[in-house]
């Protein structure tokens, strides 16, 4: 089905995009997976190309354009290029709204430039050792000092955690915490006490750095809390559907790659004297993923739209968010069984792709955390 939620300026935009990762990002990715982190001269480039904090205000040096439409013809053609490792959309879709919705003039005027030209990297911290999708369960906390918070705790799994330059804490600024003790500090590259732990081996996702972090006794400025004293609860849950919705624009470009690239491979493989395409059980496997990728981009599509316009509730960006990861799970690896032998192997993009996506349902929310919103919504 021909797609209709794009114009001609979102379609020059992809066509940017195509080129940014033919020349800055493909040719050095297989070295950054190997080295398990991206140059930051990619980030700069990135920036000075007009891809970093397109939703940001033009005097802030951002693009001035709220639109997320951009921002999911960025998360489809990295999806497809296998290139998650530059993690601009965690960069604008999950940071940026934080730093843009939530920072005083102050802040912005002294982290948005820097944001958006690549320069300053971002990271948000939000699970702990013991606490992932469970925020009451966080126990690193800040004590309030006067003219600043001492910050104590550890995170894990921290996408950018090496790279990060900025990085959105969350704290207990109560000793309680919970949903009314929560609050947003920032951590600035440098501080005396913040230590970075490894870069954490991923079985995907490579080039992607992963880390560890650590707070001893770190001397947070007053003027880094980001948004209301204890109100990060609301503000993690007003921003978590626009990174649900990024995944999950992700994911179904994920699994329309995968079903392109299978389709291409059973027309060429040979099995029992004819190509694999003329057995029955493969266009049957094809029909059906096919079906699956029809059904899903056209509620998908609905979502982006939606929530380019301001209507996208949690409760959908949950639905989109469950049902296209779990999709693209699920094409991987029919996909990859498709391949046989071959689809085992890394320099396949099916196996690439088969390991780089297994992420998809657990981070920005699990696939059971997603039916839980659902339900409590419907049945409450």
């Amino acid at each position: 089905m021909e797609r209709q939620i794009f114009d001609a300026e979102h379609d020059a935009f992809r066509e940017t995009v195509r080129t940014f990762l033919a020349k800055e990002v493909l040719p050095h990715y297989e070295r950054w997976e190997s080295d398990g982190i991206v140059s930051r001269d990619a980030w700069r480039a990135a920036g000075k190309q007009g891809l970093l904090g397109i939703a940001v205000p033009e005097e802030h040096g951002g693009g001035g354009n709220g639109d997320f439409r951009y921002a999911a013809v960025l998360a489809e053609e990295f999806t497809r290029a296998g290139a998650a490792g530059l993690a601009i959309g965690l960069h604008n879709d999950i940071i940026g709204p934080y730093l843009t919705g939530l920072a005083t003039e102050e802040q912005r005027r002294r982290w948005l430039p820097g944001f958006c030209d690549g320069s300053l990297i971002g990271a948000i911290a939000m699970t702990e050792p013991g606490a992932g999708s469970d925020l009451q369960g966080i126990r690193t906390s800040a004590e309030d000092r006067g003219d600043h918070w001492l910050l104590n705790g550890s995170k894990t799994f921290i996408s950018n955690g090496i790279l990060a330059d900025l990085v959105i804490v969350v704290a207990r600024t109560t000793p309680e915490g919970g949903a009314h003790g929560l609050s947003l500090l920032v951590v600035e590259r440098g501080m005396d006490g913040f230590e970075r732990g490894r870069n954490l081996d991923k079985i995907g996702q490579k080039a992607q750095d992963t880390a560890e972090l650590f707070f001893h006794d770190v001397r947070v400025p007053k003027e880094n809390l980001l948004g209301e004293l204890n109100g990060a609860f609301v503000h993690l849950m007003t921003n978590l559907a626009q990174e649900r919705m990024a995944i999950a624009v992700a994911g179904i470009a994920a699994a329309e790659h995968l079903l392109e690239i299978t389709k291409a491979y059973v027309k060429e493989r040979e099995a029992f004297g004819r190509p694999l395409s003329r057995l029955q059980h493969i266009r049957f496997e094809i029909a059906e993923m096919a079906t699956e990728c029809a059904v899903t981009r056209t509620f998908l599509d609905r979502c982006i739209v939606d929530h380019s316009n301001g209507q996208l509730d949690a409760v959908h960006a949950s639905m989109a968010k469950w049902w296209a990861t779990e999709l693209q799970k699920r094409v991987a690896d029919r996909c990859l069984q498709l391949h046989g032998g071959y689809g085992y192997m890394t320099e396949y993009r099916v196996a690439k792709a088969f390991t780089d996506g297994r992420i998809q349902t657990i981070y920005g929310g699990t696939t059971e955390i997603m039916k839980e919103i659902i339900g409590r919504a419907l049945l409450d």
